[in-house]
């Protein structure tokens, strides 16, 4: 991997990645991003450091400046990661994190003023698990520590990782557990929830996930091409994929986030969020690669207004059905006839996207709350 680094591919192959998916699709919607980590002062860094600022999005670093470290040596370099596709399109990623046992960064100890700052100035914070491979367990929890109590929102997605930090070494699987308890919002695939839960049934495991959170308001069910599941104290609300051209999925649990952050900010009806995280994930992976191959805003309107959802209403009554009895249960569909189920509210898609559409639109302004 040094001599990969020493070598580097021709720049057409580079590109942003990890948080900075999440980051760029939130900013093509509109809001405003700051991102708080660390950038080597390498050509690595510069590139990365462009991209974000072409962007509008604002970078932070995370470390008080009398941290020490040598800033010629390769723990301050800017964190590559290689990603490795074979013919089928699967995925292989690879960092030199992956070869050691502490995070990248392990000598950033301190929380800086600036992101501090950043931090309190923000409506919402995201961090994922993949964070724990670049910052020490206690310079994360410094971070949820910090947001809840300046009142900033914590959203959380433990991704693949969650199953190895909660077996992992005491500081992480503490940390982990605080994340889970404290965050406002969680964010997970139907895998990863079962891996933190033993549950099976996704609804049953982002029931309990609630339950066992201290501060959390919703937990989100990433169901891949069947859709995503949000979850609340008193409510149940699906929304089935969008119908679309797939060519590569990385990136789209990334974006997928930034279009519930823009739900949750506008504190737009929870099966409209959904249906725009499926719309912004769906527009993602019509494209290849990620960083500024994440879906553009243009993107997601055209996917609104086509319309095109994977229905398929057995799948979802058979899933929703046992819930039927305690919950308001809505589910995003083409159409309004509820049938036989009148434990089951459909949300019209023709509704949903005529709200939605002016919303959108608006986004472009660049501005958050401007509408």
């Amino acid at each position: 991997m040094d001599e990969l680094s020493k070598s580097p591919p021709d720049k057409k192959y580079w590109e942003a990645g990890g948080n900075c998916n999440m980051a760029i699709a939130a900013a093509r919607l509109g809001l405003h991003v700051a991102t708080v980590g660390h950038v080597g002062d390498e050509i690595y860094g510069r590139f990365l450091l462009d991209v974000l600022r072409n962007e509008g999005i604002k970078t932070v670093e995370m470390n008080e400046r009398n941290d020490k470290i040598d800033t010629s040596s390769t723990a301050y370099e800017t964190l590559l990661c290689w990603v490795l596709v074979d013919p089928l399109q699967r995925h292989g990623f690879c960092s030199r994190a992956d070869f050691s046992d502490e995070p990248a960064f392990s000598w950033m100890s301190t929380l800086s003023n600036e992101a501090k700052m950043a931090i309190r100035r923000s409506k919402i914070i995201f961090c994922n698990g993949y964070g724990f491979d670049e910052l020490s367990p206690h310079l994360l929890v410094s971070a949820l520590d910090y947001a809840v109590e300046v009142g900033t929102s914590v959203f959380f997605d433990p991704g693949p990782r969650g199953k190895s930090l909660s077996t992992g070494t005491p500081e992480e699987r503490k940390a982990l557990d605080k994340y889970l308890r404290m965050s406002d919002v969680l964010l997970l695939t139907s895998e990863e929830a079962e891996s933190l839960t033993g549950t099976v049934d996704p609804i049953v495991a982002g029931q309990q996930l609630l339950r066992e959170g201290i501060r959390t308001k919703w937990v989100i069910i990433k169901m891949g091409a069947k859709g995503s599941i949000l979850i609340t104290h008193s409510s149940i609300s699906c929304a089935p994929a969008f119908k679309v051209n797939l060519i590569d999925t990385v990136g789209c649990g990334d974006s997928f986030v930034a279009a519930i952050v823009f739900g949750y900010i506008h504190k737009m009806p929870l099966v409209y969020t959904l249906t725009i995280a499926n719309g912004v994930g769906a527009a993602t992976a019509m494209g290849c690669g990620a960083g500024r191959n994440v879906a553009t805003l243009k993107q997601v309107l055209e996917l609104l207004r086509g319309s095109n959802i994977n229905e398929d209403d057995s799948y979802w009554v058979e899933l929703l059905k046992s819930h039927s009895g305690a919950q308001e249960i809505t589910l995003l569909a083409k159409l309004a006839v509820n049938g036989n189920h009148n434990w089951l509210r459909r949300a019209p898609m023709q509704n949903v996207v005529s709200e939605l559409l002016p919303r959108l639109e608006c986004a472009q302004t660049n501005q958050v709350g401007a509408c």
